[in-house]
């Protein structure tokens, strides 16, 4: 069966953090290509044994000291970014200063960055936990549990500064601003609706109809769209509508 990018991405970060274990258990200090990779796939196996993003944070934190890599890598290693699917849906965990203290950001703090954007969209948290944004993802496929009208969302950033995660905490409401993809403007993974371009008003259109089939909270014309249930189960409903197409297309 044929793998999607993500896929292979998994299996490759798998692969280098099973190498840098091997040289670890020898007695080596890590790298910082080996500390990353260690840590990132860590974080992916205990988001596939059912922890939290929380608590996998929390324990990728301590997972590697200063001792453990080479000289230079603990300050070179300020932060590591990995997608994992959790069992609420697939979510960006970012790890400050894995060998240090960490700091994080919040919604509050977008205030004084004072970004370029090209206009507000308000975003509410409806799941029971926090959920992080960074500035590289399409906002039109941002979690499920997250409400925003993702029609306006469609083919824009978050415009804030690369590195930068904006959280909201559980039921938190808040005007965040957004800017519009550039370059070449087509999207590829994440997700899976789009994997075209974001000027295609036919990929446009099934985008959208997909994902809010599937579940995710949307806001149409003023009205909401999806509830607590749906968006649970948005994620379990777009595997299963991306498999259905697999098997169409095969």
């Amino acid at each position: 069966m044929p793998l999607t990018p993500g896929e292979s991405d998994r299996l490759l970060l798998h692969l280098e953090a099973t190498l840098a274990q091997r040289r670890r258990d020898r007695g080596l200090l890590l790298n910082v290509p080996e500390a990353r990779a260690l840590i990132a796939d860590a974080v992916c196996e205990w988001a596939r044994d059912g922890l939290s993003l929380v608590d996998a944070r929390e324990r990728a934190e301590h997972l590697l000291s200063a001792d453990d890599v080479l000289p230079g890598v603990a300050e070179a290693l300020g932060e590591i970014r990995v997608e994992a699917r959790f069992d609420d849906g697939t979510r960006l965990v970012v790890v400050k200063d894995p060998c240090g203290p960490v700091a994080s950001t919040t919604a509050e703090d977008v205030e004084n960055w004072a970004p370029v954007s090209s206009g507000m969209i308000e975003i509410g948290n409806e799941a029971s936990t926090a959920i992080g944004l960074t500035s590289h993802i399409h906002l039109a496929e941002v979690n499920p549990r997250l409400r925003l009208d993702r029609s306006a969302a469609f083919g824009m950033r978050l415009a804030i500064p690369t590195g930068e995660t904006v959280w909201l905490n559980a039921g938190q409401v808040v005007q965040l601003p957004m800017a519009a993809i550039a370059g070449e403007r087509v999207v590829v993974g994440n997700t899976g609706v789009i994997d075209g371009r974001l000027d295609d008003p036919a990929v446009r259109a099934r985008a959208l109809a997909t994902l809010r089939d599937c579940g995710y909270l949307d806001i149409v014309d003023g009205e909401m769209v999806g509830n607590a249930a749906s968006a649970e189960a948005a994620i379990a409903a777009l595997m299963a509508n991306r498999n259905a197409a697999r098997g169409e297309s095969s």
